[in-house]
């Protein structure tokens, strides 16, 4: 198994008017020379959670990012005039938190982000800011919306540690 230490947020960036199939984004990502879907993971507006790429199986989603990643796709983002916008419906916000809840469980001390958060810091002060993001995408702030997750898991690893740490005589 390949080590995971980040989880990226993405939308398909389709208006949320309109539907696109997992079929008809693994058909995307083919034609730009994928081999299948990039994202590990795809939400569908009913809140589907569907397994577009093993988790073993290194992602083709964020440059640069990809080894030591999991990506998950909202279907969404755009608004009807295809400007950047939440469109997530209450079952993809339900579906994708407990998604992300689930793979913090599995991969413990994980960040949680938004693709948008990997953009490249142009001036080079050590933050992302939004005239830096190469896109909006995925049109939230998922590592405000997810914090408590992270917060959470962070908590129960380091419990989990002590507990080892002193059932072997505090070495």
């Amino acid at each position: 198994m390949r080590t995971i230490n980040l989880i990226v947020v993405h939308c398909s960036a389709t208006q949320g008017n309109r539907m696109l199939s997992p079929e008809a984004l693994d058909l995307m990502h083919r034609r730009r020379g994928f081999n299948g879907t990039g994202y590990h993971y795809y939400i569908r507006k009913d809140g589907t959670v569907h397994l577009t790429r093993p988790v073993e199986r290194i992602g083709a989603h964020v440059k640069g990012f990809n080894a030591n990643s999991i990506g998950i796709c909202y279907e969404g983002g755009l608004d009807c005039r295809g400007r950047p916008a939440d469109t997530r419906t209450p079952e993809q916000r339900a579906a994708l938190r407990l998604l992300v809840h689930q793979l913090l469980e599995k991969f413990p001390d994980c960040r949680v982000c938004g693709h948008r958060d990997l953009s490249p810091d142009k001036n080079g002060n050590g933050e992302i800011e939004p005239e830096e993001w190469m896109k909006a995408c995925p049109c939230f702030d998922a590592e405000e919306e997810f914090k408590e997750l992270v917060a959470e898991g962070t908590v129960e690893t380091q419990s989990k540690l002590n507990y080892l740490k002193n059932e072997k005589g505090g070495k």
